[in-house]
């Protein structure tokens, strides 16, 4: 009987593989939260609506801009921390930069109907249906 055993260099170049897909993915991105290149959110339906729940801590409401579009909704901004120029850089886990996120909902939107707010590092989204999308009830005579 004979024992076959793998080639140590084949597991070493998939280990390699694994690490540079690992390092390759978005999750180690900078973004204005820790969660990534772009603030962690929860989308979801309260009625016909939609509502978007997105963390925005640090960021200038000035710095935030939403866009709706069909049932596209379009989240971007960008966040700066500043030192002053006789600081010393210690540590940096706090991140800063550019971020642009887009998504897609089920439902078609109302743009004009669109209602933003921003309190305490959260960005909130009301997000009504179009009218044109909502099911229309036939009475059968």
């Amino acid at each position: 009987m004979a024992i076959l055993f793998s080639d140590p260099f084949d597991t070493l170049q998939q280990f390699q593989q694994a690490l540079d897909a690992f390092r390759a993915s978005p999750w180690l991105g900078s973004g204005p939260s820790a969660g990534g290149a772009s603030p962690p959110l929860n989308v979801f339906r309260k009625g016909d609506d939609i509502v978007v729940i997105a963390e925005v801590p640090g960021i200038r409401r000035s710095d935030l801009q939403v866009q709706v579009k069909g049932n596209t909704i379009r989240i971007s901004g960008s966040k700066s921390i500043e030192y002053g120029q006789a600081a010393s850089l210690h540590r940096r886990e706090r991140r800063a930069g550019q971020f642009d996120r887009a998504i897609t909902v089920p439902v078609e939107l109302d743009a004009e109907g669109v209602k933003a707010e921003c309190r305490d590092g959260i960005l909130a989204l009301y997000l009504p249906r179009a009218e044109r999308d909502k099911p229309k009830t036939i009475t059968v005579g």
